[in-house]
């Protein structure tokens, strides 16, 4: 089999690309991968370390205003579907699957007018302008949430399939107890909290940390508290951290990054974060509850459209980033940690939003439209 992958710009949009091809070769030792991105866009780096082919398509997003840029991104929308049909021609895929990303775009519509299976996945809970202007081209539109088939309209209804989003790794396999005997803290702690606020961090979630610290964790030693402060922020983070004493409390642990996520998820008792739609995939599969606060400098407030459905299950609270007062992340805190079995229920409701096996279901589908077909 031979699968043509497209999706770029963040790591939104290619991290679940790169679970689906894991999957593939996973079941499919001799499958060909091939992704599909543009020159600029974080793929450019995870998807050679991952050891797949990557080709350029130049395409740009139009601004929303009258600008020079955009006379560009008019030009590449013109000249990009050539060069993503000499891609398609030069590859011979058996079907193309995009996750977003203006690049989609291109190497999808030319590959439904090549006659070549396509199939798209939309992470975020409302969908981005590229998915929903691809379903006339799709033969098969995979949804994170389920909230988002009625932003996609009835057009849609029937390529439509409910799967969750792709994860790599061993998010949701792992138990509380196992988690935290393999991270040493079994026994020490009645709770286990987590917070973090990307690769790169976040100023806010920063904020909040040490306010944390300072208002909650450091009056409560039965509490262990982790807290990633990303790497652009990690020294100032340090400086703040020692100059406060922290240091001096066994239950607070500062860390650049989080690389063992399956492990912390699974022993965390709940999590504060932003809620992109990895990272809102990730609680969703762990079921574990959150405080989320969006960041408000995304593309169509995606983080808060995101975190809207996770609040509505029940598996979450939404703060606004303009609504943060002082005290109110560590009281909240402090109320589901006081109220027996809150947490639990949290992280029970958020667990409903999220299929088990989102990366065994999308394989099937892929063998599925593979075979009709060859057929």
């Amino acid at each position: 089999m031979r699968i043509l992958m497209t999706g770029g710009g963040t790591g939104g949009h290619v991290n679940p690309a790169l679970a689906i091809a894991e999957t593939i070769k996973r079941n499919i030792p001799g499958a060909e991968i091939a992704f599909a991105g543009t020159p600029r866009g974080l793929e450019n780096t995870l998807v050679p370390r991952a050891g797949y082919k990557l080709y350029h398509v130049n395409v740009r997003g139009f601004e929303r205003k009258l600008s020079l840029k955009n006379i560009r991104a008019a030009w590449l929308a013109l000249v990009s579907p050539i060069k993503a049909r000499k891609i398609i021609k030069e590859f011979r895929p058996d079907i193309v699957i995009g996750t977003g990303g203006y690049v989609c775009w291109p190497v999808i519509v030319a590959a439904s007018k090549l006659g070549v299976p396509t199939a798209v996945h939309e992470a975020n809970a409302v969908p981005g302008l590229t998915v929903r202007k691809l379903v006339p081209y799709v033969d098969r539109i995979f949804i994170n949430f389920a909230v988002t088939a009625e932003a996609l309209g009835s057009a849609a209804r029937e390529k439509i399939m409910h799967v969750g989003c792709p994860l790599s790794g061993e998010i949701g396999r792992i138990g509380r107890e196992e988690a935290r005997v393999k991270l040493g803290t079994e026994g020490r702690y009645s709770r286990y909290l987590l917070s973090f606020g990307g690769s790169l961090g976040a100023d806010t979630l920063n904020s909040v940390a040490f306010e944390l610290m300072e208002k909650y964790v450091s009056c409560h030693p039965d509490v262990h508290y982790i807290h990633a402060t990303g790497a652009a922020h990690f020294e100032e983070c340090c400086d703040r951290y020692y100059s406060g004493g922290f240091d001096r409390y066994t239950n607070i642990e500062l860390v650049k990054y989080i690389y063992d996520m399956p492990l912390q998820l699974a022993a965390a008792d709940l999590v504060i974060s932003r809620s992109g739609a990895i990272t809102c995939s990730e609680l969703s599969r762990a079921g574990r509850g959150a405080l989320l606060i969006p960041s408000p400098n995304v593309t169509d407030n995606q983080q808060y459209k995101n975190a809207r459905v996770l609040e509505k299950s029940g598996g979450a609270i939404l703060t606004e980033e303009k609504d943060l007062s002082e005290g109110l992340i560590p009281d909240q805190v402090d109320k589901i940690f006081s109220v027996p079995g809150f947490a639990e229920q949290m992280g029970r409701n958020i667990a409903s939003l999220s299929p088990s096996d989102a990366n065994g279901m999308i394989f099937d589908e892929i063998v599925r439209l593979v075979a009709k077909e060859i057929r």
